[in-house]
């Protein structure tokens, strides 16, 4: 039996980079259905067509996940489309970058309504179709390492993965009750298309990834199937009854290991 075998599963940014391996993963696993959402709609549908060719039934619902009501339609279509849920990954998030000087009050609100409030809608939504249905879900969040601290240039974004994380604990606390399982996983630095355009941007050479490696202990960042694999681990039932859990996926050991070096600029 496939790890997702029947489940239909929703991953929000699915439309590339971590998202994406998620969601053609989690197809290649088994899933009956997966449920993508992004703003760019031409990636959406290239998406879905993928993970149809995987015999899998899939849905891309365009959203802007700082619109509270795009958040209730991605796990409205879902519902309309398959009658119920059987997991979430909560993977899309906004990481732009911006210090304590030049982050202005209207991007710290933007930021935290992509990265913690959409999670919160989507997951409220998803736990009222699982209770109806009597489904015994599980709840996967992206979370990042730099919710222990965080670079300078990370003060909004640390603080929203901080939030998530306590979230993810909160939840798994409440719904355990329900036998629905909530769990985080800490990513080190990975190697998204998204990094490469944040990296370009704030001022780093084309060759920042190979620099990035070269430093790395493991000679090579995070990918997105590393994660994608560990989220099928978590939404499927050969993880039994872990909840509650925020694991650390990086290559650094919290309080021994020094951050993972910026590229030189």
């Amino acid at each position: 039996m496939s790890q997702l075998d029947g489940k239909v599963i929703i991953v929000t940014g699915g439309t590339q980079g971590v998202g994406e391996a998620v969601a053609l993963h989690a197809a290649q696993c088994g899933a009956a259905g997966v449920v993508i959402c992004g703003r760019q709609e031409d990636k959406g549908i290239a998406v879905a067509a993928r993970i149809q060719e995987l015999g899998c039934a899939a849905q891309y619902v365009r959203a802007d996940l700082s619109v509270v009501e795009d958040c209730r339609n991605v796990v409205s279509r879902c519902d309309e489309r398959f009658r119920r849920v059987d997991g979430l990954v909560n993977a899309a998030a906004d990481t732009n970058r911006g210090g304590l000087d030049d982050t202005t009050v209207e991007f710290w609100d933007y930021q935290f309504a992509v990265n913690v409030r959409a999670p919160f809608i989507l997951t409220q939504e998803t736990v009222r179709i699982m209770l109806r249905e009597k489904i015994a879900g599980s709840i996967v969040n992206i979370l990042s390492v730099a919710a222990y601290c965080g670079l300078e240039n990370l003060v909004s974004y640390s603080s929203t993965k901080g939030a998530l994380s306590t979230m993810t604990k909160n939840l798994a606390n409440s719904l355990r009750k329900h036998r629905i399982r909530v769990n985080g996983i800490n990513l080190g630095w990975t190697d998204t298309p998204n990094e490469h355009v944040v990296q370009i941007k704030q001022g780093s050479p084309d060759d920042w990834l190979a620099r990035g490696e070269a430093k790395s202990p493991f000679g090579r960042l995070l990918k997105p199937d590393d994660v994608a694999r560990l989220c099928t681990y978590l939404l499927g039932e050969e993880s039994g009854i872990l909840t509650g859990s925020n694991i650390d996926y990086s290559q650094r050991v919290m309080g021994v290991f020094p951050p993972e070096p910026e590229p030189a600029k």
